[in-house]
């Protein structure tokens, strides 16, 4: 067997393996299926029972596999498993990384990731898996256990749950609740904690003071954050998100109210601790603040996973909250739509990271409770003028 030199080497052995595999199963499993399916009752979603017979015919035809599968896809376990829940926003991540890269090295005019794979660097967050998955997990010695190794998991876990509320379309939404803006802001207060908890449950000084950073950030741009969603519930009447999007049939709140626009654009950086806001994480300062003891794949859970994860989900929102979500000419389907401005969304969240320096921590937090709080009130009392001289409002 030849020796792997390279990440090429790597991939293709682990293809040759995959390919094997795929062979190999399907001439084993197949004849299993085969024996065993004609015996066994099958429950479709609609209440139906396939008879033994039904089911060996429907597997023998892939049209009729294909209708009885497709109500499993309007299931609550398929949106949330597969799409628009984890699986879709998991790979959504891995390639977001890869993009961001790409379009700083643009920016900066160098060249990005371009070796893992012949095509651009395509390979690279493939590459930068492989790498994590072997390096070791250390656990520092004074670091509480469970929580050290239970944070990045649940850090995961809470931006995915952001993905159950917020709709794609109003047919491809995990979760729909009459509260569904109230439930967003209640999982996004559970970050400020998580970051809290990772700080403390790592028992070094960097990270604690990384995560004090933090929570200080958090809460300040929170508040302005919220206050900036008022003028909007204001002038629908409702939470829905998907009634907020219906209500902006006529116009996008990006134009009937852009200070608020802007508000909310800045705050969602903050939140994900990106340049400019980025002092959390200030790795001239404090080494990686409060991730410093991560490695291994703890590491790539929080930075490849969660907190690309919560990139995708925060764009999603400022297009379902702003830029009409789904809505758009018809001669492209909806979930296209929101795609590319979501896509258009995430774009100017990453631009900031070439081009901006950090502040210091007294302007962050001045900028904060001083520039954008009011800036807050000031959206609120527009969305408040517009509902009074009947321009825009419940039913209007």
């Amino acid at each position: 067997m030849a020796q792997i030199t390279t990440f090429e080497d790597f991939l293709k052995r682990i293809l040759e393996i995959v390919f094997w595999l795929l062979i190999a199963l399907p001439m084993i499993l197949v004849p299993v299926i085969f024996l065993i399916v004609p015996y066994i009752p099958i429950l479709l979603p609609t209440g139906r029972i396939l008879t033994p017979n039904e089911a060996f015919v429907i597997l023998l035809d892939p049209f009729m596999t294909l209708a009885v599968l497709t109500p499993f896809f309007a299931t609550p376990w398929f949106k949330a498993i597969v799409f628009p829940g984890f699986t879709f926003a998991a790979l959504v991540a891995t390639f977001l990384g890869l993009y961001e890269r790409k379009l700083l090295a643009k920016i900066q005019i160098r060249v990005g990731p371009l070796y893992a794979g012949r095509a651009e660097g395509i390979l690279q967050p493939f590459a930068d898996l492989f790498k994590l998955l072997f390096k070791e997990m250390i656990v520092p010695t004074k670091a509480d256990r469970s929580f050290f190794v239970a944070i990045p998991f649940a850090s995961a876990a809470i931006a995915s749950a952001l993905l159950a509320i917020i709709p794609i379309s109003e047919f491809w939404v995990v979760t729909r609740s009459s509260v569904g803006l109230l439930i967003v802001f209640a999982i996004i207060g559970f970050f400020p904690i998580i970051v809290l908890l990772a700080a403390w449950a790592s028992n070094s000084k960097y990270p604690f003071i990384g995560g004090l950073r933090a929570l200080h950030q958090m809460v300040a741009y929170e508040i302005p954050m919220i206050l900036a969603t008022l003028g909007i519930v204001v002038m629908t009447g409702s939470l829905d998100l998907v009634e907020i999007v219906r209500a902006q049939t006529g116009g996008w709140f990006l134009i009937l109210l852009p200070v608020g626009a802007v508000v909310f654009f800045i705050t969602l950086l903050a939140e994900l601790e990106r340049i400019p806001f980025d002092m959390p994480e200030a790795d001239t300062e404090i080494v990686a603040g409060w991730l410093t003891e991560y490695s291994g794949m703890l590491f790539g859970v929080i930075l490849g996973i969660a907190v690309y994860i919560k990139l995708y989900a925060f764009g999603a929102l400022f297009t379902v909250l702003f830029l009409g979500g789904w809505l758009g000419p018809s001669f492209l389907p909806g979930e296209i739509w929101f795609f590319i401005k979501t896509f258009f969304v995430l774009t100017l969240l990453i631009i900031p990271r070439a081009i901006f320096p950090r502040y210091r921590m007294d302007l962050m937090l001045r900028i904060g409770w001083a520039r954008l709080l009011v800036l807050a009130f000031i959206n609120l009392f527009i969305a408040l003028l517009l509902v009074q001289f009947g321009i825009m409002g419940p039913g209007v």
